[in-house]
């Protein structure tokens, strides 16, 4: 393929590529766009690029709650940072040890962790087990602990990453020095192995921040709610008032709540945090998935 054709194989690329962003684009405009708009807008002429008419009535009524969605957000963060650290950290050593085909039950431990992406114990046994045997209902810990039984799909994409991507040479120069699997694995393997830290870490924070479903499950205490399910009752809230004032007939005060807007709000607050996070870890992504994915 000459130069002339390289080129126009990388103009069609360019473009096709950035169509595809212009795409993955275009609904977060639309939501922030809706979340600007006004409730009236919204329900006569539909979702609009450019507001008809700007209003922030969805965000004042978030505002209004902000004592609450601040103390969500907080404990959504320590979740999120925790929960992270603690994960990666037991998929990264799990991974590395089933890394070592000459490891003690190697493969049993490989179909054990392969086994957990085809089935699982389902719902009630586990509700049973965590509300009766570990106790975590109405506890912090029922936000962590569920998320820390790692991801098969992560500890296999781990393993496949010290397998292909850390150099063999430089892990047994290591053991002629005479340093132990502990010094291997923290000061030679985590440092090599930033790609893939970063994109598992990416993987189970953003499991943690929109995780809703433990919280559904295990947490009543309103003062324990992570903010998606904070988020998520105050939009249950805001139907439920819209319902109640629609069967006594006030109909007018019930399009003065902003229900459809609320809703864009609701998630552009909840999206945003994770929007400014990503730039920082994008440049790890691809790198640790193609090392990652590698076959062993």
């Amino acid at each position: 393929m000459n130069n002339k054709e390289t080129n126009l194989w990388q103009w069609i690329s360019h473009i096709l590529l950035a169509v595809l962003c212009i795409l993955c684009v275009i609904p977060f405009i639309l939501l922030v766009s809706a979340s600007l708009s006004s409730e009236n807008d919204i329900l006569s002429d539909g979702y609009r690029f450019i507001p008809k008419h700007f209003s922030f009535e969805a965000y004042d009524y978030l505002i209004g709650n902000m004592a609450m969605i601040g103390k969500a957000y907080g404990i959504t963060v320590f979740v999120t940072l925790i929960g992270t650290t603690v994960s990666l950290m037991m998929t990264a050593m799990l991974g590395y040890a089933l890394s070592k085909k000459d490891m003690p039950g190697h493969r049993i431990f490989s179909f054990l962790v392969f086994f957990t992406l085809l089935f699982n114990g389902g719902l009630v046994p586990t509700y049973l087990i965590y509300t009766q045997v570990f106790d975590i209902k109405n506890t912090i810990w029922a936000l962590l602990v569920p998320g820390l039984l790692m991801n098969g799909f992560n500890v296999l994409l781990a393993r496949s990453f010290f397998m292909n991507a850390i150099p063999a040479p430089v892990l047994e120069s290591s053991r002629i020095d005479g340093a132990g699997e502990y010094r291997i694995f923290f000061q030679m393997v985590l440092p090599l192995s930033l790609p893939i830290m970063a994109t598992i870490g990416l993987f189970t924070g953003i499991m943690y921040w929109n995780d809703w479903n433990n919280a559904l499950i295990y947490i009543t205490d309103p003062d324990l709610y992570s903010i998606q399910s904070l988020l998520n009752q105050i939009m249950q809230n805001i139907d439920a008032l819209k319902n109640a004032n629609s069967a006594y007939g006030a109909g007018a005060a019930a399009v003065e709540l902003p229900g459809e807007t609320a809703r864009m709000a609701i998630a552009v607050i909840g999206t945003l945090p994770i929007l400014i996070v990503y730039p920082f870890f994008q440049r790890y992504f691809v790198k640790g998935i193609a090392g990652g994915a590698v076959k062993g």
